[in-house]
């Protein structure tokens, strides 16, 4: 019972964090294009650095619950199961997930960047740069969901 506990928090703040890395940089969009509304602008901003700080914590908790499934067994053989025993997939998904956060990171310096005076790049390739998460996403479910190796 007590790894469902675990895999239902990790599931929960995942899907929080994901929520922050699909959101942020349709922030940078809507900044791209605010022109020279400087209202608009300095709520988008704040909205942007209150949603950053957000989906740190959020990867922060994601993260210890995802280390309790993944090496827990290790300080609790009788209540956390081994879930990798020998599989590769984990190397995989961690790093696709280390390229996530990087993205994530990646994004919110280019808010800083602009709330710095930095230009951005254009909405339409922010809103391409908004498309990468998806299919890293996607690769990250099908390597928990298969365990291909």
């Amino acid at each position: 019972m007590t790894y469902l506990w675990i895999k239902t928090f990790h599931l929960l703040f995942v899907m929080a964090w994901m929520a922050t890395v699909f959101y942020l940089p349709r922030i940078l969009v809507n900044l791209a294009e605010a022109g020279g509304d400087a209202a608009v602008r300095a709520r988008l901003l704040l909205m942007g650095r209150r949603l950053y700080r957000f989906g740190h914590n959020m990867f922060g908790l994601a993260f210890v619950f995802g280390l309790a499934l993944w090496q827990g067994w290790r300080l609790f053989p009788n209540a956390l199961p081994n879930v990798v025993a020998g599989m590769h997939w984990i190397d995989a998904k961690l790093g696709l997930v280390a390229v996530l956060l990087a993205y994530f990171i990646g994004v919110g310096r280019m808010l800083k960047g602009h709330e710095e005076g930095r230009a951005l790049p254009s909405a339409k390739a922010l809103r391409w740069l908004n498309e990468l998460p998806v299919l890293l996403l996607l690769g990250v479910i099908f390597l928990v969901l298969a365990k291909p190796f």
